[in-house]
């Protein structure tokens, strides 16, 4: 190992362009993904099969992969028609080698993750599927898809309340020298990922350096209206506190900040999502 451990929690888009960040400083690398999705190919499969949500696992170990791999190609793919219709390709295979190792589906993704010749590990945030539920101005909504389309949140929680996380999680934000938190949807991504009591636990015990990168933006309507400090204060109030905040302020405005924020350009030239070159070059400089 040449360089630091680095340890990303969150799950979707987001969390693959850390990822991609971290492959070019980081010497070990975990990701730590939230498994409450429960739209499309994974919504389809986890009800089918009782499995954790493969969805945001599949991009992970698809970021830490060789870009020319084409098992990460294959991995991406998705059916347009028949009763496969809408199925990525890892998302099958995932689910494939969780019933060849008898249930366990963390022996499954170390067996994707070399199957694809990953740059690090990538861990479910429980082992177990789990409901997002959310605490909102109209009242309690459950399931990532529709806390997605709720805003005003109070707070998120996860049904059952107290999933068992994989011990592996565990050791690797005790062991890390830098946690990074996001990008991604704060609600159903970051905050999904360490509403598990475990998990938030562990990351208020760390020695290392803990970094969120915000969104570029707010998202309609799950954040609408936040600036970088409501971010922040959204993730103190469920318990998460964080060493450093890193943001773009040509996309979303900062706000009064209570916690040092790190202010660069880090969006690709059309500012549709981060570029993971100007992401690594921040997260470099915050190891600690």
């Amino acid at each position: 190992m040449s360089g630091p451990r680095v340890v990303a929690l969150g799950g979707g888009h987001g969390l693959a362009a850390t990822l991609q960040a971290a492959r070019r400083y980081a010497g070990e690398i975990t990701a730590v993904v939230s498994v409450a999705d429960d739209g499309g190919s994974s919504g389809r499969l986890r009800e089918a099969l009782g499995i954790p949500a493969p969805g945001d696992i599949r991009r992970c170990l698809v970021a830490l992969a060789e870009p020319t791999s084409l098992w990460a190609a294959t991995f991406e793919h998705r059916f347009e028609a028949g009763e496969l219709r809408g199925h990525a390709v890892g998302n099958i295979v995932i689910a494939g080698l969780a019933a060849a190792a008898g249930g366990d589906f963390v022996a499954a993704l170390e067996e994707a993750a070399r199957l694809l010749g990953a740059a690090g590990r990538v861990l479910p945030a429980t082992t177990a599927p789990v409901v997002l539920k959310a605490t909102a101005a109209d009242g309690e909504v459950e399931g990532q898809v529709r806390v997605a389309q709720t805003g005003r949140i109070a707070e998120v929680g996860l049904v059952p309340p107290d999933p068992e996380p994989p011990a592996a999680v565990l050791e690797a934000i005790a062991t890390a020298d830098q946690v990074v938190l996001g990008p991604g949807s704060l609600f159903t991504s970051v905050l999904a990922a360490v509403a598990v009591p475990a998990i938030r636990e562990a990351l208020a015990a760390t020695a290392a350096r803990r970094v969120y990168v915000c969104n570029l933006r707010p998202q309609v309507p799950e954040t609408e209206g936040y600036d970088v400090a409501a971010h922040v204060e959204a993730l103190v109030a469920h318990g998460v506190e964080v060493d450093v905040a890193v943001c773009d302020s040509r996309h979303m405005r900062v706000g009064l900040m209570h916690t040092p924020c790190v202010d660069r350009p880090l969006a690709r030239p059309d500012g549709s999502a981060h570029d993971p070159a100007e992401l690594a070059g921040v997260l470099a400089d915050l190891v600690g």
